[in-house]
């Protein structure tokens, strides 16, 4: 059995669930969010629990079981706290700011980068170094953050570039002059 799939989901307080077919919805303080429910996994709920199984014992039937597990959680999640992702900008003259529904990177680049905010995204820049990805969708936040990283990936000699906050950047020693 999935050591993943098998674990309960406890419901948090203020959020709604309702399965309908091959779907879960889920409504709470932060937003509603759907989650499809793939062929072979059957969801239930009890009382402030969801379980998830499986019909059959294969190896893809033991992949479903655990993905779908893992959706529903971040589902939950989502929708009663939200998820977010913090960006740190480092070099001389890079910066980030947001104007109107776009974000706007100069990152020593000849043109500012300017990429457009997805729906259901909440983007803050506290300072110019710092952006601050806020959203209910795990996948949404985690792919407009690496949207932006990929701008400037962090490079390991003088350090500049964009990188996540908690990411460490290993340094290297420069060239030096053998005399």
């Amino acid at each position: 059995m999935s050591r993943i799939g098998k674990k309960l989901i406890s419901i948090p307080d203020g959020v709604k669930i309702k399965i309908d077919g091959n779907r879960l919805f889920a409504e709470g303080p932060k937003g509603k969010l759907e989650t499809p429910i793939l062929e072979g996994i059957t969801v239930k709920t009890e009382e402030k629990t969801i379980v998830v199984e499986r019909s059959d014992d294969t190896i893809p039937g033991r992949m479903k079981h655990g993905t779908v597990r893992s959706l529903i959680f971040n589902t939950l999640q989502g929708v009663s706290q939200g998820f977010q992702k913090k960006l740190l900008i480092e070099g001389v003259g890079f910066k980030a700011q947001l104007q109107g529904k776009n974000l706007n990177v100069s990152a020593g680049f000849s043109h500012p980068v300017i990429i457009p905010v997805p729906e259901g995204l909440a983007v803050k820049c506290a300072t110019p170094t710092e952006v601050l990805i806020e959203g209910t969708n795990k996948q949404q936040v985690g792919f407009f953050a690496a949207r932006i990283r990929s701008v400037y990936e962090p490079e390991p000699y003088k350090g500049k570039g964009i990188r996540y906050s908690e990411e460490v950047i290993r340094r290297k020693a420069g060239k030096s002059v053998a005399k």
